[in-house]
């Protein structure tokens, strides 16, 4: 027969886990502001915010600008573009019920893909004034709505009689992906050297074009779909039960359903929209949070931003001087750190996988 010690103890393990959460906001906070901290003073240019404050910069108008107008932008894009992959990598797999899933899911990576190739590849045939007005904004502004399309064209496939199915667009997903991608392919095919040298650059992702005037574009809805998020977590914490457990237990499932997609497409469309490609976040952190805090998606949502943030900023110093001055694409140092933990992910689960 179980002692009481025992049953208090099995009692308090998911207190215990929901503390630990919370605590770990604290901790992955200041693991953000220390690599802020570190962003800020790391650089080819060896220009540092410590020898601007003492004095002790060689010049002060160029450190001025390299800090203000170079690193502070790429910091606040770096710590925006990572907390909503993230977060978009934890709805999903809240949303699905699967710690593989993915914010492509959903069929935004692909459709901001399509729209930025399309974009780099007949860009030059705009009308001139249309040209001059959009200006460098032409492919973030391409990309975005080319997610969106997306996400819109799934949500109406995976949507009848004003419910959605999780596993129709799962496959309709697989099917709009496999399609940009033909596209996509078509378009490579037309380019000339230098658009398909933009268009690598592009694919592999980087922070390097991120001034305040592109912070201001992205950060409102980036923002607001995070903000978003973090209403989604009784919600889908009633989803990981089934969705006949979440009706008994007055979840609205379908509105759950409907603003997790939508926030998952806000965010992750104008994450890449600004940054290109850049993957693994969106799987590796959230899964990695689960196993340390506990499944409970109220204070998952908020440590994965912060992890999120912090991770792909210190992709980003590594991505900055580890060939200075030249420079990494991110999304290669990504791809370098988060396969393995994938792969890691996948044996543990293999048992689960197994057809």
């Amino acid at each position: 027969m179980m002692t009481l010690t025992q049953a208090e103890r099995i009692e308090a393990q998911p207190r215990d886990r929901r503390a630990t959460a919370r605590q770990a906001h604290l901790w992955l906070g200041l693991l953000l502001v220390s690599v802020c901290a570190i962003s800020l003073e790391s650089g080819a240019s060896g220009v540092s915010l410590l020898g601007l404050v003492t004095g002790s910069a060689q010049d002060d108008t160029l450190a001025r600008i390299i800090l203000w107008e170079v690193r502070l932008p790429r910091i606040a894009m770096g710590a925006l573009v990572g907390a909503a992959l993230a977060v978009s990598g934890a709805v999903m797999q809240g949303l699905f019920r699967n710690p593989l899933a993915d914010p492509g899911i959903v069929g935004v990576s692909a459709g901001a893909g399509l729209g930025a190739i399309t974009a780099i590849v007949l860009g030059g045939l705009l009308p001139p004034a249309l040209q001059s007005l959009i200006g460098i904004y032409t492919v973030p502004l391409a990309a975005f709505v080319g997610g969106w399309a997306s996400v819109l064209l799934l949500y109406g496939v995976a949507t009848r009689g004003g419910r959605t199915s999780v596993a129709t667009m799962l496959l309709a997903g697989i099917a709009l992906g496999a399609l940009s991608g033909a596209v996509s392919g078509l378009m490579v095919y037309a380019a000339d050297d230098q658009q398909l040298r933009d268009l690598t650059f592009w694919g592999l992702g980087s922070l390097a074009g991120a001034t305040w005037a592109k912070l201001a574009t992205a950060a409102p809805i980036i923002g607001l779909a995070l903000v978003a998020a973090t209403t989604l977590g009784r919600g889908l914490n009633g989803l990981a039960l089934g969705e006949a457990t979440a009706l008994h237990l007055g979840i609205p499932v379908q509105r759950t359903k409907t603003l997790a997609i939508l926030t998952v497409a806000g965010a992750t469309g104008a994450a890449v929209a600004v940054s290109g490609g850049i993957g693994f976040v969106g799987i590796v952190v959230p899964h990695l949070l689960r196993l340390a805090t506990g499944p409970d998606h109220g204070p998952l949502l908020i440590n994965s931003a912060l992890l999120g943030a912090s991770l792909l900023l210190s992709a980003d110093i590594l991505s900055r001087l580890l060939i200075a001055p030249a420079e990494l694409p991110i999304g290669i140092v990504t791809a370098v750190l988060g396969a393995p933990v994938f792969l890691w992910i996948l044996l543990r689960r293999r048992g689960l996988v197994d057809l």
